[in-house]
């Protein structure tokens, strides 16, 4: 039985709209029967469209509730914005306002952030359907996009401005606010170091003067996982194995333009080594030789770095004797009384597993060897997930990929690993323009060229250009980091340099070509072999200089063989608190040309942080020597001279000097020593200003000449003397560039010395 709706009834069923959705299908209406169902207001939607969602079946029993659940698919559609339905005896009228077509999407009150870049993060287009729903997510993502440059007070509201033809524009209103400082960082549990020292470890920087520009103060929760690794990395390599950050609270200020974060952390004790053992427990594999390996000596403080280095020479050793699938295994067992570590190196047998391949995505520019030979494993080599680890961070510090992901996976079978590297690949050439200044050289220009990824070969190529006060240089280069497939780093270098009256009377034009092969030869050394070719010419020297420069004004090609030894334990940065390096070259002159001469220097520098690891404090030690052979004397372009050896001094103000000559002019000298020290220290400004204070204090001497015989017959004093100079530096770290402070006095110096009492360097790149 089919009941009939009274008029109030009918009345009360086409008042229903997507306004007042709970005013649905009245009680008293039980079941209806439609024989046919009209649609009206529609323009775009095609009727059947509409029926679909719909879903009321003709001829048979619609229930009150089946009716209103009609009602609601055709709201929840998204596509209308307006709906109606009207039972009209045996005749269902479904009137429905469909949403406006978008004639055009505006911004306005962005200053911050350009049209074109908040384009890209809106899904509503132009000529598409109105979604009020789908602008209320793009205001969303537009104020995200100003929350990850540091404005979370922005706020964005969706406008429409109606157009004929049921079109709308959308408006962005966009009130940008300002940015969202960090006001303050701070520690809680921090025993060992101080609130300044965290915070130097840290990616996040305080707000400081310079807030405008930089942009390391505002708060982005995506550094918060970053910063909080680089706290336990910084702990874990100092010792502190049970490190923790517990929390990490960043509150907001009620005017909502500052954060105050707050780094809760537990240090735990500090521990050392106190037994190192190395088992096998593979029958037949003896321990010894891997024992021979281990880096890690009792009483040294917990580092995982040292740790890891000892597993990678054990499983080299491995990788010699043939061994597959041996795992080393690093077992620790902790003595929180005595504050100790037993650590086991435990030679285990581990499942057979193999590379089945290795499959690369992502890289549109870059070709696959390059990223290939960032893998000591190929396919069908036993599965390492260290070195796997491993190559995934080779690969991210290439620098030619803004994010890059290696994981590993299941093969065509249980023995197999397949190898997914996915990268992103990001501009890696720059065209840069700077500027520069030094007491000596004064204001400089420069401009450079450089392609770090050439053609997506991994090499790099570069063009410079530098200009200042008397000294032109330019140069073009070239690196093959790869020479022949392996770990050779060919160079290749050609320079025009040009000075002119720079610290000196006389002018000096060198041009020449340069190559190099470098290879490692152990853990923290390499070795460079090198051949360069190049002439000098001296010119211009004024009949009141020397008369030994006069006698050595012309040009003169020098053809030279060489090689530098260098030492460094940063390169594995075993040890975070001091650092070591070394390096001694020589250079034979002599294949060709009208040189003969043996060029050698060396030098070595220790770097160290004190006082709970405020204070930085540097020493090196440097000496040189050149010594002609074939009856050849050194002239003054390759003798040795100050420049920055000795602070306190001209770059030309020590060495010999002809004091007979009107100008008196620097000789340079065959040999040369220096000794410096310095000791970098907060002075109490908070540490986001970027100013430290330093004191240094250097030593040495430049002296030595084949020929003495100066102007007017008078003979150059050539001695070895000893200069020293003692001084204070202010280092302030800058967006456009470090800068340095140096104020200095000359302690012990001879009477012709030439002072140089303040110097400023600053170079920098925008």
């Amino acid at each position: 039985m089919t009941r009939k709706l009274g008029k109030g009834a009918v009345a009360l069923v086409t008042a229903l709209t997507i306004a007042a959705p709970a005013a649905l299908i009245p009680s008293v209406a039980s079941a209806y029967v439609f024989n046919d169902v009209r649609i009206e207001g529609a323009q775009r939607i095609e009727p059947a469209t509409i029926l679909s969602y719909a879903n009321i079946a003709r001829g048979q029993d619609v229930s009150a509730g089946e009716l209103n659940s009609a009602l609601q698919r055709l709201q929840n559609a998204g596509l209308f914005e307006t709906v109606e339905v009207e039972p009209r005896g045996g005749v269902l009228v479904i009137r429905v306002r469909e949403y406006p077509t978008i004639n055009q999407i505006s911004f306005e009150g962005n200053r911050r952030i350009k049209d074109d870049q908040l384009s890209q993060v809106v899904q509503s287009q132009s000529r598409r359907v109105y979604q009020p729903s789908q602008a209320l997510a793009d205001a969303q993502n537009i104020s995200q996009a100003y929350a990850t440059e540091g404005r979370l007070a922005a706020r964005v509201d969706p406008k429409i401005i109606r157009r004929s033809d049921n079109r709308v524009d959308v408006v962005f209103e966009i009130r940008e606010g300002d940015v969202t400082e960090i006001e303050r960082i701070g520690f809680t549990g921090n025993r060992a170091y101080s609130d300044r020292r965290l915070r130097n470890v840290l990616e996040t920087k305080q707000a400081g003067i310079l807030r405008r520009i930089i942009r390391a103060d505002t708060f982005a929760p995506e550094r918060i996982p970053v910063d909080q690794q680089l706290l336990t990395d910084f702990y874990r390599s100092r010792g502190y194995a049970d490190f923790q950050v517990q929390a990490v609270s960043p509150e907001l200020t009620r005017e909502r333009d500052a954060f105050y974060v707050t780094f809760n952390i537990q240090e735990g004790p500090r521990y050392r080594f106190r037994q190192v053992n190395t088992i096998s427990e593979i029958p037949g594999v003896d321990a010894a030789p891997f024992a021979a390996q281990n880096r890690v000596g009792q009483g040294d403080i917990y580092n995982p770095a040292a740790i890891d280095n000892t597993i990678r020479r054990m499983e080299t050793v491995a990788i010699q004797q043939g061994l597959n699938f041996v795992n080393i295994e690093p077992r620790v067992t902790r003595n929180p009384q005595s504050q100790t570590l037993d650590l086991t190196f435990a030679l285990t047998r581990g499942p057979r597993v193999f590379v089945e391949r290795i499959d690369i995505e992502g890289n549109t520019t870059t070709q696959d060897q390059v990223i290939r030979r960032q893998f000591n494993t190929v396919e069908g080599d036993p599965f390492n997930p260290r070195e796997i680890r491993n190559a995934a961070e080779r690969i991210r510090a290439l620098g030619y990929f803004s994010d890059a992901q290696v994981n590993s996976r299941q093969g065509s079978n249980p023995e197999q690993v397949v190898v997914d590297v996915n990268v992103e690949e990001q501009p890696t050439g720059s065209l840069s323009f700077g500027a520069s200044y030094g007491v000596a050289s004064g204001v400089g220009l420069n401009a450079s060229l450089n392609e770090t990824n050439f053609l997506g070969r991994g090499q790099t190529v570069g063009l410079s250009i530098a200009t200042a006060d008397g000294d032109q240089q330019s140069s073009i280069r070239f690196i093959e980091p790869y020479f022949l497939g392996r770990d050779l780093r060919f160079g290749f270098n050609a320079f025009y340099n040009v000075t002119e009256s720079l610290n000196s009377d006389y002018n000096t034009r060198s041009v020449g070509l340069r190559s190099s092969i470098e290879f490692p030869v152990s853990e923290n050394g390499r070795f460079e072999l090198r051949y360069s070719i190049k002439k000098e010419t001296l010119s211009d020297v004024p009949e009141e200089s020397s008369v030994i420069l006069q006698d050595e004004e012309g040009s003169r090609t020098t053809s030279a063989l060489g090689y530098t030894y260098s030492w460094d334990t940063r390169r594995l940065g075993l040890d975070p608190v001091t650092t070591y390096k070394l390096t001694f070259s020589q250079d034979f002159a002599g294949l060709g040309g009208d040189v003969d001469t043996v060029t050698t220097t060396a030098l070595a520098g220790i770097e160290s942080n004190a006082w709970r690891e405020e204070v930085t404090l540097r020493a090196e030690l440097e000496a040189g020597a050149i010594h002609g052979y074939n009856d050849y004397s050194p002239w003054i372009l390759d003798r040795f001279r100050a420049g920055n050896k000795i602070r306190g001094f001209e770059p030309n103000g020590i060495g010999p000097r002809d004091l007979g000559a009107e100008n008196e002019d620097g000789l340079g000298g065959n040999y040369y020593w220096a000794a410096r020290a310095e000791a970098q220290f907060p002075v109490g400004l908070p540490e986001e200003y970027g100013i430290t204070g330093g004191l240094f204090a250097d030593v040495g001497s430049i002296w030595g000449l084949d020929k003495t015989v100066g102007t007017d017959g008078t003979i150059v004093d050539d001695d070895m003397h000893v200069r020293a100079a003692v001084g204070a530096s202010i280092f302030w770290t800058t967006p456009i560039g470090p800068l340095r402070f140096n104020f200095s006095h000359a302690v012990k110096k001879e009477d012709y010395d030439e002072e140089q009492n303040f110097d400023l360097t600053i170079s920098t790149r925008f």
